[in-house]
């Protein structure tokens, strides 16, 4: 929990540092790719089984939903000129998302968590209202759909057959990776080495700290929790995000944009809110 509230919070900022020297799609593709070949044969040394044909297929239809359609999409839209405290906030509504998707697997959810799906809505409205999105409603509509790729990815992963947590991981980031490497090219992205020492220690902060250690406890926490806890270091990360980009970035937020983060983050809370019964996924 720890690893995903915290590190993923720090990753936006680290994603805008990196592709001042990469391109988006290229420097997301890589990272994963990297990422994933090292969990993979750190795996096979431990003698992990081999994943199935059919389990190649499910967790490599998973991570192209969570890494081409989730972390490609932020990528670009932060290659747009949103800022990385916005596209944190933006994101926030995953678990709302994740709610809903849930329901086409028979969770029902309470009145709190619908009046938090409310609040987040409004939340986005607030934050398109700001200066940083009014600029760029491309940028805002590739982060709600990141978010909506995310989200379904995550519930629909759930109900897939997969490896073991940790060999779907590194199939996660090793398919999600080479899908974006792939687009990457189809955009016509111009490869290249970085250009400056701030995207080398960011990109290797984000294959060696967001990847290999966020993504892969945030993979152990979808096999393990509940849908609305696992996705609850969504309501974090904002925080995380707007002090490191305020604090390190030189990133500035107005009263839109802090009202819109105050709202999301009150919705996400409701709809993470423990319930007396819970209805669980899967």
């Amino acid at each position: 929990m720890l690893a995903v509230y915290l590190i993923w919070g720090s990753t936006y900022l680290a994603m805008r540092w990196t592709i001042e020297g990469l391109p988006a799609l290229f420097s997301a593709g890589f990272r994963y790719l990297v990422a994933g070949s090292l969990l993979f044969l750190l795996l096979r040394w431990r003698h992990h089984d081999l994943p199935t044909r059919r389990q190649w297929c499910h967790a490599g239809l998973v991570g192209v939903l969570l890494l081409l359609g989730g972390n490609g999409a932020v990528a670009v839209a932060m290659s747009l000129g949103v800022n990385s405290a916005l596209s944190a906030t933006v994101v926030a509504i995953t678990p709302l998302c994740a709610t809903v998707f849930a329901g086409f697997w028979g969770y029902r959810a309470g009145r709190l968590e619908w009046l938090g799906l409310l609040l987040g809505l409004a939340g986005v409205w607030l934050l398109a209202q700001g200066q940083g999105l009014s600029g760029s409603p491309a940028g805002l509509a590739l982060l709600i759909f990141a978010a909506l790729s995310w989200s379904f990815g995550s519930m629909w992963g759930k109900r897939l057959d997969q490896p073991g947590v940790w060999m779907a991981c590194a199939v996660q980031m090793l398919v999600g990776g080479l899908a974006l490497l792939l687009t990457s090219l189809l955009a016509g992205e111009h490869w290249r080495l970085p250009d400056s020492v701030a995207s080398v220690w960011a990109l290797a902060y984000l294959i060696f700290i967001g990847a290999l250690v966020g993504f892969s406890s945030y993979v152990y926490l979808l096999a393990t929790v509940r849908p609305a806890l696992a996705t609850s270091y969504a309501y974090v990360n904002p925080l995380v995000a707007v002090l490191l980009g305020v604090w390190l970035g030189g990133e500035q937020v107005d009263r839109h944009e802090l009202a819109g983060l105050v709202v999301i983050v009150a919705g996400v809370v409701l709809v993470c809110w423990p319930r007396k019964d819970p209805t669980k996924v899967g």
